[in-house]
């Protein structure tokens, strides 16, 4: 059999996994735009090394030829989110898009039927098409949905697993099962508690979204050489930002908003 060119082999699933985080990121940075809830915290992406590639065949029992076809998560995508009803939500937007740019394979729900280690997730495996300076080529993807705290405790067991060789001492692997169930408890106490998060941070994003507006309006006037009406606007805010009032900061927005409508042309 021929060698594998492992840089050219590659080059596919690099495209993939940087299409597919952009995909999902501005899913991410529309519903933040319009003020909507977004259930996807951040997103990464990774494409195997190849010594883990042959290691993962090899566990397999993965001939060579037949690894672009039976190794899923070459390239893989990782979803966060903030609760468990997000991770839900998330599949939901990807089966939605099965068929245009994407197909799924398989779907594997390791939070309802998770592992003995305690290993929580919901995989979502699917076939993607990339067009390459060759023609296209259809490559499997692998979307990992979970929430921060399951993030949090699959990276620990992750570097335990690499510093062990797999064979974790059985004292540890039961610490581990127990730091899974309470991170567990965690994401279920958050869900509990979730509309009072969730609205706790609309507010702070609309405020945060108003000073910024306001500070680059003032930043406009001093550009526009109005230096009095800049510093008269810049001491208001000084004061309603010590006052903490979100009411009256609306206020001074749509008030300087106005006012720096027709030195828009300095930005």
């Amino acid at each position: 059999m021929e060698a594998i060119h492992w840089k050219k082999f590659l080059i596919p699933y690099e495209h993939a996994v940087e299409e597919l985080k952009v995909k999902f990121k501005s899913i991410r940075n529309e519903l933040r735009t319009i003020g909507e809830y977004s259930p996807i915290e951040f997103v990464t992406g990774r494409v195997k090394k190849v010594s883990s590639i042959l290691e993962k065949a090899k566990k397999l029992d993965v001939d060579p030829e037949d690894i672009a076809e039976k190794i899923e998560d070459i390239a893989g995508i990782r979803i966060m989110c903030q609760f468990v009803e997000d991770i839900h939500t998330v599949a939901d937007y990807i089966r939605d898009r099965d068929g245009e740019d994407l197909e799924i394979v398989l779907e594997k729900d390791y939070i309802n039927d998770f592992k003995d280690s305690g290993y929580r997730s919901y995989h979502v495996v699917v076939k993607y098409k990339i067009h390459t300076a060759l023609g296209p080529k259809d490559i499997l993807a692998e979307i990992q949905i979970r929430t921060l705290a399951m993030n949090f405790w699959a990276i620990i067991e992750h570097s335990l697993k690499y510093k062990y060789k797999e064979r974790i001492p059985q004292h540890i692997e039961d610490r581990l099962k127990r730091a899974a169930d309470a991170a567990f408890k965690l994401d279920q106490e958050m869900s509990e508690i979730r509309h009072e998060i969730r609205q706790a941070q609309k507010v702070f994003e609309i405020r945060s979204n108003i000073v910024s507006k306001i500070l680059q309006n003032i930043q406009l006037l001093y550009l526009a050489g109005k230096v009095t009406e800049a510093n008269a606007f810049q001491e208001h805010f000084n004061r309603l930002w010590d006052q903490g009032d979100t009411i009256e900061l609306k206020a001074l927005d749509k008030e300087i908003s106005k006012f720096t409508e027709k030195y828009e042309a300095y930005e």
